[in-house]
């Protein structure tokens, strides 16, 4: 097969291969003869369109013509531009939402006191601020001497990041409380809290954001008031140990295991393959019982009123309008055009033409499963089932948000590619052969299989069964394999 055709009512195709001037090719029914070249996943027109005609992809519009295409053209920037968003939206609920279920599924992982399971067992050391990135990180190098993983501890993560000081205001309040959540995050056994003592983000700050706290899993150590950070850092680590290494998995069920998306570098084939699959999977695990996230909402944009009318009920709805209204203002306010989002020249470069044709691609991830919730950032997770979590489409504060949220596993797709780990284990699927092919020391799943024909269910089956074995530490993703992991925190403030 040379091309698809996305849903029934699409007006472009698009090119599954490159596809040279003159090439007939067939699809929808109809056998076009290309005047021009296509490249890969990039899109053609299947007939006539004139001049400001709506472009269709997925059955949705993903912008206006800017000139007049013949069939068999290239539709990309340079004859098609993304529409305004609406400026208001109607809840009209969609009857072919997947509700979500229950079940008897069980997996083996770590049981928390909160209710939720880890998938693996680390111990976290969380700097309150920057000041304390550069000990955190000798610290945790030299425990890991003293204390190498083992079947049953992951090792030590060091979360450092850019932020805790010269803040104020709700961009401070953001810091301290995506910071105080991560801690609370499964897959952490036992955290140690490092402040420097005179930053603005000190515990003074953070504890009302941590609130309620295991004592026998959690210390604090402030820099400035011991002699010798390492050997009271040691010491307390020590504490946390004894306690962590004794923690085995257990079967759980699998409405405790929480699992988040992502994607980064999309492409024309993202959509229709990599989160395509997601989708599946999210479907799967909404009627088992499970617990799954999507952030990322500038790549919602143009797509946003599908989970609008996937919403559980009015509230949900009223809340998932505030979030693109809000992240509109958030654009509106740096004078950005809101419009535009956050497509970068890879996504170009892929097939993407619009936000509107990389939105309904990203929003595939959520498969068709009821909304069940809209979380701030930073906030954690309370509904079972398909959450929105309200994050930036950057990569870095937008995971690390959904960590904080109660994610223990990020499936992350992409189709230019990238070697990027995050907090955590990180699966990662490409979305094309060529990459994976490229670039296996990077990505732990093809879907790129499907543009050979493979049975999407038969891929959808493989993909949740190696993401089971992932959840029960039999299989490590490759970020893991790498050592590679980084967090950032979403800022929406001045630095004083």
């Amino acid at each position: 097969m040379q091309a698809t055709l996305i849903h029934a009512d699409d007006n472009v195709a698009v090119a599954l291969e490159a596809l040279k001037k003159d090439t007939s090719v067939t699809v929808g029914g109809r056998t076009i003869t290309l005047p021009e070249d296509i490249r890969v996943g990039h899109k053609f027109a299947v007939k006539d369109l004139p001049l400001g005609n709506g472009v269709i992809k997925y059955g949705e519009v993903i912008g206006r013509l800017t000139a007049h295409v013949k069939k068999g053209q290239w539709v990309h920037l340079h004859n098609v531009k993304m529409m305004d968003m609406p400026v208001e939206y109607a809840y009209n609920f969609d009857n072919k939402t997947v509700l979500p279920g229950t079940s008897d599924m069980t997996f083996m992982g770590y049981e928390r006191k909160d209710g939720k399971a880890g998938i693996r067992n680390y111990i976290a050391i969380i700097p309150t601020v920057y000041c304390c990135n550069g000990p955190g990180a000798k610290l945790a190098a030299m425990l890991a001497l003293k204390y190498p993983e083992n079947e049953h501890f992951d090792g030590f993560q060091i979360l450092s990041h850019g932020s805790g000081c010269s803040q104020s205001g709700a961009d401070l309040a953001m810091t301290s409380r995506v910071l105080a959540n991560l801690s609370k995050n499964a897959n952490f056994g036992g955290v140690l809290f490092l402040s420097l003592g005179c930053e603005i983000n000190d515990f003074n700050q953070m504890m009302p954001f941590i609130g309620e706290y295991d004592p026998a899993r959690t210390r604090f150590l402030t820099l400035q008031d011991v002699e010798n950070e390492y050997d009271a850092g040691m010491k307390l680590c020590d504490e946390l140990y004894a306690v962590v290494s004794k923690d085995r998995r257990k079967p759980l069920n699998i409405s405790a295991l929480d699992i988040g998306y992502n994607c980064g570098g999309s492409d024309g084939f993202s959509g229709i393959t990599a989160n395509r699959l997601v989708g599946m999977f999210t479907d799967r695990m909404t009627t088992l019982g499970g617990t799954t996230n999507l952030t990322e909402v500038p790549e919602m944009f143009g797509a946003e009123h599908i989970l609008m009318n996937r919403a559980k009920d009015s509230a949900v709805f009223d809340k998932t309008v505030k979030m693109i209204q809000d992240f509109k203002a958030y654009f509106k306010k740096y004078g950005q055009d809101d419009a535009t989002g956050n497509s970068v020249p890879g996504n170009y470069e892929g097939g993407l033409s619009t936000q509107a044709d990389k939105s309904l691609g990203c929003i595939q991830k959520g498969g068709r499963s009821m909304v069940m919730d809209v979380v701030p950032h930073g906030g954690r997770i309370t509904e079972k089932g398909f959450n929105i979590v309200a994050g930036p489409g950057a990569d870095l504060p937008g995971i690390t948000g959904q960590v904080a949220a109660g994610s223990v596993l990020m499936l992350f797709t992409t189709g230019r590619g990238t070697p990027a780990g995050f907090v955590g284990p990180l699966f990662r699927i490409s979305s094309n052969n060529a990459l994976y092919a490229k670039k296996p020391h990077w990505n732990d799943f093809n879907a790129g299989r499907l543009l050979s024909g493979e049975d999407p269910q038969a891929l959808a089956d493989e993909l949740f069964a190696k993401i089971m074995e992932t959840c029960e530490g039999k299989y490590r993703t490759l970020n893991e394999i790498n050592g590679f992991y980084q967090m950032g925190i979403f800022k929406d403030g001045v630095i004083g």
